[in-house]
């Protein structure tokens, strides 16, 4: 065994020591959560039970989840509750506007349950909140993670490009051949797609997406991933470890390496990705307001390379 070699997960085994983390206790923590629940937001960061809450919320960073906290699809992966959402609430928008104009927000992160029971999939309510954001914190910059909007995608995407972003995030979880299983409502090459069409229609708007590691996935599988994102011109790859919520939910299947984390990374940076983050505690929107920062400058030198 070397430093990229898994540790295989037998079930319920303890985690190692890069990945535990400590409880928040902290005074900033508990202001973030009294902030939410006051304007009746939802967030990821507990709807996903995200480790890294402690640290995020502690720094007054949050990512809201739009459109309820039931979805309407069952990942096998994810700690969100599934089964017939609420009605979309219309003063959800101003709410997520206020919520960030409170906590200072120069960068925020909006995501959402699957609404496959509603006609566009909820891609009007996205386009309601970037443009509350942009009516009450004009220099906020926007990242929004979008479900693939099922069958559907072509004018959700067309709607919220148009509503202009700063930040197109959609995961692919994991490699194609795990889908049946992982991620069952979903079709890999449709989010491929979906990425693809953003930058079709607006080549100034960031693209990311992300995979966990640990479900089971070869390490040669992990690589075309890559070179398919690369196919669609994504600018940010991020990898985490999959964690297990719940005894019902897919087991881990190896806590992959910080070594192996880092070999990852330099392969994918080498493909040519604008930014790579790649860690055991990696998670789509962790240090986002950060990552965007490191992206802007990353494109500019870039293009200033071109010159």
């Amino acid at each position: 065994m070397n430093d990229l070699t898994p540790i295989k997960a037998p079930q319920r085994t303890r985690k190692p020591d890069w990945i535990r983390v400590k409880a928040p206790t902290s005074e900033g923590f508990a202001a973030t959560r009294a902030l939410m629940r006051a304007k009746s937001l939802t967030t990821v960061c507990e709807e996903a039970a995200c480790p890294n809450i402690g640290e995020c919320w502690t720094k007054k960073h949050a990512t809201v989840m739009i459109l309820g906290d039931t979805c309407t699809r069952a990942c096998a992966f994810c700690n969100v509750k599934t089964g017939m959402p609420r009605a979309v609430d219309p003063m959800e928008p101003q709410n997520v506007a206020d919520a960030a104009a409170q906590m200072g927000l120069e960068h925020i992160v909006v995501t959402s349950v699957d609404r496959d029971d509603l006609p566009d999939g909820g891609a009007k309510q996205f386009v309601k909140v970037i443009e509350a954001i942009r009516r009450t914190n004009p220099t906020t910059t926007i990242e929004i993670l979008t479900p693939d909007f099922r069958n559907k995608h072509e004018a959700a995407v067309e709607a919220i490009v148009a509503a202009r972003p700063d930040v197109y995030n959609h995961n692919l979880e994991t490699v194609p051949r795990l889908y049946p299983t992982i991620r069952p409502g979903a079709r890999y090459y449709a989010s491929i797609r979906l990425l693809e069409s953003v930058k079709k229609l607006d080549p100034s708007i960031f693209t990311k997406s992300g995979i966990m590691l640990g479900l089971g996935e070869e390490r040669l599988e992990v690589h075309q991933v890559m070179d398919d994102m690369r196919s669609a011109d994504i600018d940010f790859l991020t990898m985490g470890q999959y964690l297990q919520p719940t005894p019902r939910h897919a087991k881990v299947a190896d806590f992959v390496t910080p070594a192996a984390f880092d070999a990852y990374a330099a392969i994918a940076r080498a493909k040519g990705f604008l930014l790579v983050a790649s860690s055991p505690l990696t998670r789509s929107s962790y240090h986002a307001g950060d990552d965007f920062a490191k992206m802007k400058a990353a494109r500019e030198a870039k293009l200033a390379q071109a010159r």
